[in-house]
């Protein structure tokens, strides 16, 4: 399923109708550039949200070794990511 793409302003601004009527993912775009990505999930439909999982890690997998971006380096930018979250929190 080919995901709906939006700036993320746009995003933001349709975000109800994302969450409530959203029946496929969704790329937010920053600049041109995929910054995230939205997957919804309705109520009544596990084997869709599940496949739809699975379709967005497949994705997300085949991103990650076309950049040539192993697990080391995920795992060092989830930690630098941590810890730049919790100083914005202070």
């Amino acid at each position: 399923m080919k995901p709906h793409v939006v700036g993320i302003r746009e995003f933001r601004a349709r975000l109800a109708d994302f969450l409530l009527k959203g029946d496929r993912p969704v790329a937010v775009t920053r600049h041109g550039a995929v910054v995230g990505y939205f997957i919804p999930a309705r109520a009544g439909h596990p084997d869709l949200d599940r496949a739809a999982l699975v379709e967005a890690a497949a994705r997300m997998d085949e991103m990650l070794e076309r950049a040539h971006i192993t697990e080391k380096e995920i795992e060092e930018i989830s930690k630098d990511f941590r810890s730049w979250r919790k100083k914005q929190s202070k």
